[in-house]
């Protein structure tokens, strides 16, 4: 077999990869691509092999061909070297699994065994389980039983959110989860913290001089994140009817990203350090402690029939699987407050939500006005200075400064800096799933949940949750196609803030310098 000539000396260690729920939609479309992806650019020793796990039969042949389809369709990359992708398909097997029966994984540990073998693998194992959380626990334990953490390598479980629906399933999971896998050994993903563009919020903060000493309460007016989606449930009725958006975006990918804009600078770029920071920003939310705190903080809906573009789109209650007196909120936004000294009194809005008119994912930074009747101030109203951090799909950062209006007497224009990434880069950027199935092959933590980000996330979700259940006259409707009820700005207005455009509705008047065509 010849060997990949551009392994890279960042490659993990090699890695015997058991993905659950091989032919699943996930493994389809994100994990085999990531995989290959990854081996593509070097970034995997030779020395590894995957394990394709369902209960459906398939033999090698029929899995190679799936991961192919899936490559050609999904990934950066085509598979049309056919050395290399030999090279690369060679190292996949496939093995029917009932993950109920222990008995299974005793046969799964001997052909770990010829794979450790054929392969020079020093008997490192990584579980990724693309499962739903209720299967977490048997698995982990039939994982034990069956002898697969018996192997003299590093053991690893990689699992997907949600992780529990509240607190108390999440500890019940983490106590199942403890029973077999140290904390260390558990990997919770949260694709999100794979993104370039958030895991860049760190680097504009600390690697830049005129930001990071800016970065408070004395200078900045208010936050905003955003995160919103063209599509509705799709095929996730029945699911999406017991989560919510609350619980599908909030608690793991809203509240990931506020920590990434508001945590300390760590100590060292270690991922304990920097996990440790996330946790003292989650800690100082502040949380609603009653049911009029929750209404007056906190806005839920839920779209109508509507119209986006040309297209008509049926209300939420219309879906598939989805009751027709469902009181399920498919969008939500917040005003959350940091209680420490470096935040104190700079609200936090975020919002998400489904069958909005735009998908984008942004934070918004918005500094304070200069003093009002000074100088400029006195005859013009000045546009408040703006840092925008695109994450998806575009990405890229921008900032909106005053300037002078070119030919005029001391009239002020508003000028935004562009620099849009994904038009330098294109789309042969790395995704989120390969960074984080790299990262966790290597042991690397950073990016990956802990156990109290986890608790503490649903600590301050519950307490929403239990108002909207204890009063659920405050679900507004709202049109698909609309950027969601009206109650959302009333909940900026308040402080005299509004919603900023987001990506796909560039404001007027704003003359653009940027790197790509405008």
């Amino acid at each position: 077999m010849t060997p990949n000539p551009i392994i890279e000396s960042n490659s993990p260690e090699g890695a015997v990869y058991y993905l659950f729920g091989a032919t699943g939609d996930l493994a389809r479309r994100k994990l085999f691509p990531a995989l290959f992806s990854l081996y593509k650019e070097g970034k995997l020793s030779e020395k590894f092999a995957v394990v394709g796990l369902a209960r459906r039969a398939r033999s090698n042949e029929q899995f190679r061909s799936d991961l192919y389809e899936s490559i050609n369709e999904f990934c950066r990359y085509k598979a049309d070297d056919t050395e290399l992708w030999t090279r690369f398909a060679e190292h996949f097997v496939y093995m029917s699994l009932d993950i109920n029966n222990v008995d299974g994984f005793r046969e799964l540990s001997l052909l770990s065994a010829e794979l450790d073998e054929k392969f020079d693998i020093p008997g490192n194992r990584l579980f990724y389980l693309a499962l739903a959380p209720s299967l977490f626990g048997p698995v982990s334990l039939n994982l034990r039983d069956g002898g697969l953490l018996e192997s003299k390598g590093w053991h690893r479980l990689v699992i997907e959110k949600p992780f529990g629906y509240d607190l108390p399933s999440a500890q019940k999971l983490n106590e199942q989860l403890g029973q077999v896998f140290k904390e260390e050994e558990i990997f919770r993903i949260d694709h999100y913290l794979g993104k370039e563009m958030v895991q860049n919020i760190q680097v504009i903060r600390f690697a830049n001089a005129f930001f990071e000493p800016l970065w408070n309460n004395n200078h900045i007016a208010n936050v905003q994140i955003t995160l919103s989606e063209t599509v509705g449930v799709e095929e996730r009725g029945g699911y999406y009817d017991k989560s919510g958006a609350l619980r599908d975006m909030g608690q793991n990918h809203m509240l990931q990203m506020l920590t990434m804009i508001a945590m300390e600078p760590p100590s060292r770029l270690h991922g304990e350090d920097i996990r440790d920071e996330k946790v003292k920003v989650l800690r100082s939310l502040r949380g609603y402690k009653s049911n009029e705190e929750v209404r007056s903080h906190v806005v839920r809906g839920q779209y109508t029939a509507g119209k986006l573009g040309n297209k008509e789109l049926s209300g939420y209650r219309q879906e598939d699987s989805v009751g027709e007196e469902s009181a399920t909120e498919t969008y939500f936004a917040a005003k959350v407050f940091v209680d420490n000294f470096r935040w104190a009194g700079v609200p936090f809005y975020i919002r998400t939500g489904k069958r909005l008119p735009v998908k984008t994912t942004e934070v918004v930074v918005e500094f304070k006005a200069m003093p009002q009747n000074v100088l400029f101030a006195q005859k013009h109203e000045l546009s408040p200075n703006l840092l925008v951090i695109r994450v998806n799909p575009m990405e890229g950062i921008y900032i909106k400064i005053n300037a002078k209006k070119p030919g005029a007497d001391n009239d002020v224009q508003p000028v935004s800096m562009e620099f849009c990434q994904s038009c330098m880069i294109g789309i042969n950027t790395p995704e989120a799933y390969e960074r984080l199935i790299h990262d966790a092959a290597r042991g690397d933590s950073t990016y990956f949940t802990r156990w109290d980000e986890v608790s503490h996330a649903w600590e301050f979700v519950d307490r929403i949750a239990k108002g909207w259940r204890e009063d659920s006259s405050d679900l507004e409707p709202y049109p698909a196609g609309s950027w969601g009820p009206a109650k959302a700005n009333e909940l900026l207005a308040e402080q005299g803030h509004h919603w900023w455009p987001v990506n796909g509705q560039d404001e007027d008047n704003v003359i653009w310098i940027t790197n790509k065509e405008k």
